[in-house]
């Protein structure tokens, strides 16, 4: 009877010196960038298209094409439907959308008055 508990205490002993928690291994190399990611400033993400609107504008009947953007800083104008796209910023929101070679827009998507290289001054409405 003696050697009963001396035989449970010697295989008990081996076992209360194992962590019960498991060996996490990671075959991975550590990312060199982790740090610089971390520290890393925010992504700021494009503005979605808030309005997308053809404008018709006097003098002359012509057809302009614009597409304002959220956060009230950007539009992209066309003066042909396929045309290329000409990007206007503005500074700040409420201020005029300006882009170099002359042109400039002031409004909004119902009504705008815009200024084109070669065409002049045209008050516009959707």
């Amino acid at each position: 009877m003696r050697f009963l508990p001396a035989a449970l205490v010697i295989a008990v002993l081996p076992l209360a010196a194992c962590k019960p928690e498991p060996e996490i291994l990671d075959s991975r190399s550590p990312d060199p960038m982790a740090s610089q990611l971390a520290n890393a400033a925010p992504v700021e993400l494009p503005p979605s298209i808030k309005a997308s609107v053809s404008m018709r504008c006097q003098p002359g009947n012509a057809l302009i094409f614009a597409e304002f953007f959220d956060g009230d800083k950007q539009v992209t104008v066309r003066t042909e439907a396929n045309g290329t796209r000409t990007v206007l910023k503005a500074p700040t929101a409420g201020e005029p959308f300006v882009a170099e070679g002359g042109y400039k827009l002031t409004g909004d998507a119902k009504n705008a008055t815009v200024e084109l290289p070669g065409k002049g001054t045209l008050t516009c409405k959707a």
